[in-house]
């Protein structure tokens, strides 16, 4: 190879190697499409919720989390954050679930699961009666509605180790966690509630 091509050929090759990082970087998190924008919902009452929630999802929000807790000003309440990301143009539909009876809720959400609702957080929420009721928020897809839904399975009980038996139980049906919470029930007082589900075939 004569001495022309091979500076020829270094150079080309020095072009492509500097071009590589160009190519490989990743381009910066919401670069184009800006920050992620969040909304924070409060109120003592569930049903208010409900309605505040799907008022935030059709302006674009979708739910991130859950908390019921007594605040500095409001005292009791449901405490739900929101986000809307730039760009998305998912549109979801929520119901929220409360109640004090553990098989009433089970029954709700298998409802709302047959409807194409599905398990999204859980939390408990001091009544103004001066109970405590389980709290369940389910989602919905609107234009995507996920195909064949689930089956729920709500376990409760005040020994620990009546609860592991009973997870694992529903654990060998195919059923898998997706929430925990410790509240004071209508019938057995305080209860770890578990929220089990599986996929339908």
């Amino acid at each position: 190879m004569s001495r022309t091509s091979r500076v020829a050929v270094r150079g080309t090759l020095m072009a492509a190697l500097a071009a590589l990082p160009l190519l490989a970087a990743p381009a910066p998190a919401h670069a184009q499409d800006g920050p992620v924008e969040y909304r924070v919902l409060a109120t003592t009452r569930t049903s208010t919720m409900q309605r505040e929630i799907n008022a935030a999802a059709a302006q674009g929000f979708r739910f991130d989390a859950v908390m019921g807790g007594e605040t500095a000003i409001g005292g009791n309440e449901t405490v739900v954050i929101v986000s809307r990301r730039p760009g998305d143009a998912s549109k979801f539909e929520y119901r929220l679930l409360a109640t004090n009876r553990t098989s009433t809720m089970e029954q709700e959400m298998q409802a709302a699961s047959d409807a194409g609702f599905h398990y999204r957080g859980q939390t408990v929420f001091s009544t103004s009666f001066g109970g405590k009721e389980v709290i369940v928020i389910l989602e919905r897809d609107i234009d995507h509605p996920e195909p064949g839904g689930w089956d729920y399975r709500l376990l409760a009980t005040s020994r620990t180790s009546t609860m592991e038996k009973e997870v694992q139980q529903a654990a060998n049906q195919g059923f898998t966690v997706v929430g925990l919470t410790v509240a004071d029930t209508a019938i057995r007082g305080k209860e770890l509630v578990t929220i089990m589900r599986r996929k339908r075939p």
